[in-house]
């Protein structure tokens, strides 16, 4: 049941996003042997950090430590659009011209080491438990396929999860080529931060089955979707962030409402 036809090679596309994925998993496999679980017990037994200090049972620490480290995936997701040298690390992930259960895995390599740095400092501050990290990791990964999936979903049912989870339809919406929709739904997991926060777009000003996905400055296959073009792209000249290109067109349109004022 895809919700919008796929404008992009799907065979060379799915190549060139998995072999991404595989070239990630080797790299990191390599360069931290150390998991985010063994840390987390590291943690435990040593009585480090604010969750291994309080007394509370152990189910509620489990839910709170989840629920923190989504938190701080949010975090990392604004700040990666925020940031001229992280953002063109995401570049990566946002210039797929299609998006579907590959791109939920198609990041780049120094992203997802980042990433990972950002959550082993998580762990060791919040004392989460090692059974915690493990069903946070699933989680976030099974998101992550899930709202990126190209699924189309019953308006009510749509409603209805967006209550608990990101869905399908809104984290699209992340993806637009346009800035002022794609600097909001910043969750993957849990949609409570961008309700919260203020980051929330309920719907894209194109429809779905429409609107386009990806970078405004990026729209040929050959440098969109494919591995060495990826690879590289963080290191090749690029405009300025989502935030920027944000402001820049609010600032435009207040110009224009001024000039006309004016006439």
């Amino acid at each position: 049941m895809p919700r919008r036809p796929l404008v992009a090679n799907k065979p060379k596309r799915w190549l060139s996003n998995l072999s991404l994925v595989a070239i990630n998993t080797v790299v990191l496999r390599f360069a931290a042997p150390l998991s985010l679980s063994s840390l987390a017990e590291s943690a435990r037994i040593n009585d480090w950090s604010l969750f291994n200090n309080l007394n509370l049972p152990v189910w509620l620490v489990g839910v709170l430590a989840v629920i923190a480290l989504d938190f701080v995936v949010y975090l990392q997701h604004v700040l990666f659009h925020a940031l001229p040298i992280l953002w063109r690390l995401h570049r990566v992930h946002h210039a797929d011209l299609d998006v579907d259960v590959t791109t939920g895995l198609r990041f780049h390599t120094i992203e997802i080491a980042i990433s990972l740095c950002i959550k082993f400092a998580a762990v060791l501050v919040l004392g989460v438990p090692p059974i915690a990290v493990l069903v946070f990791e699933v989680l976030l990964n099974g998101t992550s396929i899930f709202n990126h999936a190209n699924i189309k979903l019953p308006t009510w049912l749509d409603r209805m999860l967006r209550l608990f989870v990101v869905t399908p339809d809104m984290h699209r919406i992340h993806h637009s080529v346009h800035a002022e929709e794609s600097n909001t739904n910043f969750g993957f997991n849990l949609p409570w931060w961008d309700y919260l926060l203020g980051t929330y777009l309920a719907a894209p000003a194109q429809p779905h089955e429409t609107m386009a996905l990806g970078l405004a400055d990026l729209r040929d296959e050959e440098t969109a979707n494919r591995l060495p073009a990826m690879l590289s792209l963080p290191f090749r000249s690029q405009g300025g962030t989502n935030v920027d290109k944000v402001a820049h067109a609010k600032a435009q349109s207040r110009e224009e409402k001024n000039n006309s004022v004016d006439i």
